[in-house]
């Protein structure tokens, strides 16, 4: 028996109990937008957890989001994606396969942040447009990044510094940069910044990268 889940959604897939998947959400919450990522993601055979760092609250506005993300809890967000990993375990029968964390915005801080200090559990991280600085001596993972080559909320430069970062340290990594494309290009809910060609190719990269990212 499984432990009572945490909130947020989980997306499993019909015909097989494939490779666990941690989504992150963006600083919007965990809106529609990232349910129907994670059923997307059970649709190709993953299971999808995605944990709810706001409890419940959405936002709609940048200054809404603005707003929810100085107001959370980082170390309050840590235990919550600690107990979505335990639970999301529990719903795999792939102990053979490591952990995928994807991460969007704020979600790719955390994301990125828990394949250094959880470098046995996670086997591959994708982030959507999101950076953080550490230097990722210790993680295991290998790593695909999705970025907007105009983004006001992501400078180039922390990019750069991100990969050279995960490049000094030994890590198989693969970023990408789609022309023409701003922060949040990749979803439909954000009207004036979806790019529908580009988050379609983002997602097939990203789809061959759980499939086998040592190969990406």
């Amino acid at each position: 028996m499984s432990s009572q889940q945490p909130e947020g959604f989980l997306a499993t897939p019909t015909t097989t109990n494939g490779t666990a998947v941690l989504v992150l959400h963006a600083w919007w919450g965990l809106n529609d937008t990232m349910r129907t990522f994670c059923n997307r993601l059970a649709k190709h055979g993953f299971v999808a957890f995605a944990p709810d760092l706001y409890h419940g609250k959405l936002a709609e506005t940048i200054a809404d989001a603005e707003s929810l993300s100085s107001a959370l809890d980082a170390d309050q967000a840590r235990i919550d994606i600690r107990e979505a990993i335990h639970y999301l375990l529990q719903q795999t029968n792939r102990p053979d396969r490591g952990l995928a964390v994807i991460g969007f915005s704020l979600g790719a801080f955390f994301a990125l942040e828990l394949s250094e200090r959880e470098p046995e559990a996670i086997e591959s991280v994708v982030v959507f447009y999101g950076t953080r600085p550490g230097d990722y001596c210790g993680a295991k993972a290998n790593y695909l990044g999705h970025f907007a080559v105009t983004d006001e909320f992501e400078p180039s430069t922390e990019v750069h510094n991100l990969e050279s970062s995960l490049r000094n340290a030994g890590r198989p990594v693969s970023f990408y940069h789609y022309p023409g494309t701003g922060h949040w290009f990749f979803e439909p809910d954000r009207i004036q910044a979806y790019d529908q060609p580009a988050a379609d190719l983002a997602w097939e990269r990203t789809l061959s990268f759980l499939l086998n990212p040592a190969n990406s």
